[in-house]
């Protein structure tokens, strides 16, 4: 083949490329959400769509893909086509936490997608059952060291996992660990006193602290939450050292065209600002921190660093 004839063959694949971007989006947007319907991030992304709806011109449908510590949705959006019709509500399970969990996935969590914009951070709580004495964090520990390996702690996503785990490792304390798919499923244990501890969400623990069913003893954020400022950080709660960021961000499979990425880009942090789905994000306690590419990219990097840390301080080596 001549270079003339791959000049017009290169020209004809690029003009038919900016044809199909220009169209963008010519078909409904499927948005993969790693937790299950009820859960937390379920209600943000939902809130979130449809917003950003009305700004592409196509429905955003999400596409609820639980389990697997988010490896199932990241792998699921790593294989699609890079067309920007399948996007991924990435959180910190599948780019932070699953690298330092697992020896081998079936994604990179930095080659594998193109960072859109970074969506927020949540909210979690330190929760325990009305039956359990403790009051305090303190207290908590103190109760775990002198019946060791008798309170269960419930996860239901990664970050109440890597959040249970450096609170036994700073503590030096054992609580035995209990697995759920999901938030809606642990918090149910919880209330039953089945399982007595647990780092969740606000949506789902803070209605049963008005009952008395559940006890929260602190928040993980850095900041007192404006939900419950009557509550201690784990800091103010004595547990230096404590580091667990939980956040969310979009994600594109790689290779998605950069105008396409754009497009989108600009809908979602345009839905990140409106009224509505701010009051619904402050209800979940969860901050929107819309942000360029680059930003989400330095985001992925720095946390699969301090997640591969304090996994391995905790004594956990993976699978």
């Amino acid at each position: 083949m001549n270079i003339m004839n791959r000049l017009i063959i290169l020209f004809a694949a690029l003009a038919i490329s900016s044809m199909a971007r220009a169209d963008y989006p010519n078909a409904p947007i499927r948005l993969v959400v790693p937790f299950p319907p009820g859960s937390a991030s379920d209600a943000i992304a939902r809130a979130i769509a449809i917003s950003a709806s009305s700004k592409v011109g196509q429905p955003i449908v999400i596409d609820n893909k639980a389990g697997g510590d988010g490896i199932i949705s990241a792998a699921e959006v790593a294989r699609s086509k890079p067309d920007g019709l399948t996007l991924l509500f990435g959180t910190n399970s599948a780019l932070s936490a699953s690298p330092a969990l697992k020896t081998k996935l079936p994604y990179d969590p930095v080659k594998s997608f193109v960072p859109v914009t970074a969506i927020g951070r949540y909210t979690f709580f330190l929760y325990v059952n009305e039956k359990t004495q403790a009051k305090t964090v303190s207290e908590l520990i103190g109760l775990a060291k002198q019946n060791p390996g008798k309170l269960n702690f419930a996860t239901g996503n990664t970050t109440a996992l890597v959040s249970s785990l450096q609170l036994n490792s700073i503590s030096a304390i054992k609580m035995e660990h209990v697995a759920y798919k999901g938030e809606p499923a642990a918090i149910l244990d919880l209330l039953s006193n089945q399982v007595q501890v647990m780092f969740g969400t606000p949506a789902l623990g803070l209605p049963h602290l008005t009952s008395g069913k559940l006890r929260v003893l602190a928040t993980t954020s850095e900041e007192r939450s404006p939900l419950l400022p009557q509550v201690p950080t784990m800091g103010e709660s004595g547990v230096k050292g404590f580091t667990i960021t939980s956040w969310a961000g979009l994600f594109a499979p790689a290779g998605t065209p950069d105008p396409v990425i754009a497009k989108i880009r600009v809908a979602f942090t345009d839905a990140l600002k409106d009224p509505a789905v701010l009051s619904t994000l402050q209800k979940q306690g969860f901050v929107a921190t819309p942000g360029d590419a680059a930003a989400l990219g330095k985001l992925v990097d720095d946390q699969l660093i301090r997640y591969r840390e304090t996994i391995r301080a905790a004594g956990i080596q993976p699978e």
